[in-house]
């Protein structure tokens, strides 16, 4: 698991994303100096990301409303994941992370080919990074398998509770 404290400055990481540009954090951060919730999500093949996906884009007027920008990223091919981006109207950023670069460097639990249990093969597991104006750490949650993760309603509700209440 990760070894962030809060207040720790996350690392920059560049991607392609389902829309064909390239995103890197730190540009987009600085760029628009708001706070960011970071997704990594199993890929678009999986269900329960679907769904979650759906909900985060249902509710992202909401968490822009918070100066919260969502961005959500699977080791996934980047055509799966255009494929679903448009399917779905996905209109945040979706990112493909072929070479495990964000994976690694954020410490997401990766389902490898030593995993003690077959599933879908090689693949990044939930984990979420609320990051500040200034690149720090404000949340972070990370699973070891597809269920148990929080509903964007609840993180939706922890970003108020933290941006309340940040010192």
């Amino acid at each position: 698991m990760s070894t962030f404290q809060l207040k720790d400055t996350v690392p920059d990481f560049t991607l392609p994303t389902v829309a064909g540009d390239k995103f890197t954090f730190n540009e987009h951060r600085e760029k628009h100096d708001s706070w960011h919730l970071i997704v990594f999500f199993r890929g678009a093949w999986c269900p329960v990301c679907q769904e979650e996906l759906r909900e985060f884009q249902a509710n992202k007027e909401k968490f822009e409303e918070q100066d919260v920008h969502l961005l959500a990223i699977a080791n996934d091919d980047l055509e799966g994941l255009q494929e679903y981006a448009n399917k779905e109207n996905i209109t945040f950023p979706i990112m493909a992370d072929k070479e495990l670069e964000a994976i690694k460097s954020f410490d997401v639990h990766y389902h490898g080919e030593d995993a003690p249990y077959e599933d879908h093969g090689q693949h990044g597991e939930p984990a979420y990074f609320l990051v500040n104006e200034k690149g720090e750490l404000m949340y972070q949650q990370q699973q070891t398998g597809p269920f148990g993760r929080p509903h964007p309603d609840e993180l939706l509700r922890l970003v108020k509770y933290i941006k309340k209440n940040v010192k």
